[in-house]
């Protein structure tokens, strides 16, 4: 395994690890449950809930009530995570109006899981960016030795590309999704495990999903996707329409 790849994940590792004790954030101060419309935020693999913090702020400033959820992502399996955290947040805003969703990598996952298994009479619209919605080859990799299903945690080793793996077994978007995948690397070197235009951790042709509303691909890396402010803008509109704001900008 490339030793500088390794380092950036350890980080990630100790990152998760400091975070504070795990659970969703509260709503920010002054929000009238039920009043607003709600959106919960959901990070990716070896992420805390501070990668969302821009997508956040940028929500809350747009009127939402937004909850900005806290799991530890390589503790538990992607259904472990769905039921003993989403579950819990999703719970707390039942009398919003409508639960919308944005999803980082991992999250998106979290998400299809935990929809697969419960109906929501107030379920919005939902916006993924970066989600390996067929799996990742870097995962394929990764879980070929112990260092890498460590790294991994039970839930990152559940995004293998195959078949029989969690994310192909999910099926296909039955709620108003919009998917946002990446195309530029970090580290060019991670490009060689894919087959075609990727972000080094998960293909644009992965990032796809069977009854998505909407499609885009923007410039920038999977680890930085959330804080572009163009992607920012493509978030809202979906949110508020349906549909990705055209062009970007």
């Amino acid at each position: 395994m490339n030793p500088v790849f390794l380092f950036l994940l350890l980080c990630a590792a100790l990152a998760e690890a400091v975070e504070a004790a795990p659970g969703p954030a509260q709503p920010s101060p002054g929000a009238q449950a039920g009043q607003r419309d709600c959106v919960i935020l959901i990070h990716g693999l070896g992420r805390t809930s501070l990668s969302m913090k821009r997508l956040e702020w940028t929500l809350e400033r747009a009127g939402y009530q937004v909850v900005n959820l806290r799991y530890p992502s390589r503790r538990f399996t992607v259904e472990q995570l769905a039921e003993e955290y989403l579950d819990k947040a999703v719970a707390a805003q039942s009398q919003a109006p409508r639960i919308h969703f944005v999803t980082h990598s991992l999250g998106g996952i979290v998400l299809r899981d935990y929809l697969a298994g419960h109906a929501m009479t107030n379920l919005g619209r939902a916006v993924m960016l970066a989600p390996p919605n067929h799996g990742s080859e870097l995962a394929d990799r990764l879980k070929k030795c112990a260092a890498g299903r460590w790294i991994l945690g039970p839930a990152g080793c559940q995004l293998g590309t195959g078949a029989a793996e969690l994310p192909e077994r999910l099926g296909p978007a039955r709620f108003p999704l919009g998917v946002i995948a990446a195309d530029s690397a970090l580290h060019r070197w991670l490009c060689r495990l894919f087959p075609g235009p990727n972000d080094g951790k998960v293909s644009v042709q992965s990032a796809q999903l069977d009854g998505m509303a909407d499609f885009l691909v923007v410039p920038g890396s999977h680890t930085w996707i959330m804080w572009r402010a163009g992607v920012l803008r493509q978030v809202l509109g979906f949110l508020e329409k349906g549909n990705f704001a055209r062009p970007q900008g």
